[in-house]
């Protein structure tokens, strides 16, 4: 199995010297406190213990509901938000084709719904299924956030028009709360197939549950791997608790904020890895946002981001540092040609790999910020797997919660979410019930 890592050596040489006194100790401390459950939210820690869990007929059953959605949909239509989706979305990016509506590689087409409240997107997306036989995975605890409440409600009202109520609730499955909630209410009247939100594990961290898990192999992703992935990143933490991926990166992030960079950008050089830091952006945001604290998690795709913000970084007000996930070695090679005319100039790069190319690019641009005063650190993918992937993603959990704990915040809650939400019901008329 390829190994990821981290490289923290530039941006620690750019913290103040003073703050690291006693920063080690209170890394140790955040890694107690969260493998031992004794913080604040230790109740929503269950995805710490699920890559070693994770029971095998859960997974066998969530691939063979995958299979039978494959079997009668062009397109599963995944309803959900926040957590519910972005996971689902990163992981399908990652390593999915990027053209993959139209290759044809014999599975369904995934498309997401129920993550805002366009009523352009849902009028087209009801449009293209009056033509496709399809399928909904609705992802919800509660099964009345209101996003996608309004899409399932949508979608369930057109499915059954079109199939009949019978064969239309056969090609739903809700994934909710085991026993309450409006989705599982349903669930159990209409007869959904249901897989069930695990109690101690929040949205943000279920990427590796069957919120995540269920969609992906649908698509086609081999969910095993990313749970073995999962599986030895935590393997890698617990063996070595101040020197692995996790610690270095909770480490390093807490040295800037305390040397006055407040903002981290998440910098990649693969198009595919946009909604990686979407959901990145989520599971530190959420996590660390609270009490007038917190890193402002930002993202940019370069070398496309270098033509834009790439001015700002280099030369803007000094308050940012970098996180740049690079991808070693790319699963395609393509050699760039020569030209005998040479009319633009590019005869110097032929016979060059552009995945070379694209890694000559990346480091340029680290040390043209490194010079302009941004510091960077480079998490390392030696290539895209499922197994890199999962090792990623559980990465990003474990150091969101020792990096949260070393902030002084509560990781695992959202309470400054609520209040869009009441301002929303308020203004729409809603009546508590």
């Amino acid at each position: 199995m390829h190994t990821i890592s981290i490289d923290t050596q530039q941006v620690l040489q750019r913290a103040h010297k003073d703050t690291f006194n006693g920063l080690q100790t209170e890394l140790q401390s955040a890694f107690h406190t969260l493998t031992a459950g004794k913080g604040a939210g230790a109740e929503f820690t269950g995805w710490l213990q699920l890559p070693v869990t994770f029971p095998t007929e859960l997974l066998g059953e969530i691939e063979a509901t995958a299979r039978r959605l494959s079997a009668q949909s062009e397109m599963v239509v995944v309803v959900g938000i926040g957590g519910s989706y972005l996971g689902a979305k990163a992981v399908l990016e990652a390593l999915g084709s990027h053209f993959h509506h139209f290759t044809g590689d014999g599975y369904p087409h995934l498309v997401f719904a129920g993550h805002q409240l366009s009523p352009g997107y849902h009028a087209e997306l009801l449009k293209v299924l009056d033509q496709k036989e399809y399928s909904v995975i609705v992802i919800s605890k509660s099964g009345t956030t209101t996003e996608p409440a309004v899409a399932f409600r949508l979608l369930k009202k057109h499915l059954y028009a079109k199939y009949g109520d019978e064969n239309g609730a056969n090609r739903i499955v809700a994934i909710t709360d085991a026993a309450k909630g409006a989705l599982r209410t349903m669930a159990v009247k209409e007869g959904y197939k249901t897989f069930v939100v695990p109690d101690d594990i929040g949205g943000r961290f279920s990427v590796l549950t069957p919120v995540g898990l269920l969609p992906l192999a649908v698509a086609g992703i081999p969910v095993a791997g990313l749970l073995e992935g999962a599986a030895h990143m935590r393997r890698s933490i617990l063996a070595d608790p101040e020197n692995n991926p996790a610690s270095r990166y909770a480490l390093a992030r807490t040295a800037m904020y305390r040397s006055g960079k407040p903002a981290e950008i998440m910098v990649t050089y693969e198009p595919g890895l946009v909604y990686l830091a979407e959901w990145w952006k989520q599971l530190f945001g959420e996590s660390e946002g609270k009490g007038g604290k917190g890193i402002f998690p930002a993202s940019v795709t370069n070398t496309t981001d270098l033509h834009s913000m790439g001015q700002y970084i280099q030369d803007g007000l000094r308050i940012l540092f970098e996180t740049v996930v690079s991808v070693e070695k790319n699963k395609n090679e393509v050699v760039i040609p020569s030209d005998p005319d040479d009319l633009d100039g590019l005869n110097y790069l032929a016979g060059r790999n552009l995945g070379e190319v694209n890694l000559i690019a990346e480091e340029a641009t680290r040390q043209a910020h490194l010079d302009g005063g941004v510091p960077n650190m480079r998490i390392i993918l030696p290539e895209l797997t499922p197994d890199t992937v999962g090792q990623l993603l559980y990465m990003f959990e474990f150091a969101c919660g020792l990096s949260a704990y070393m902030l002084g915040v509560n990781p695992f809650d959202q309470p400054g979410v609520e209040a869009y939400k009441q301002n929303m019901f308020r203004m729409l008329g809603k009546i508590n019930n």
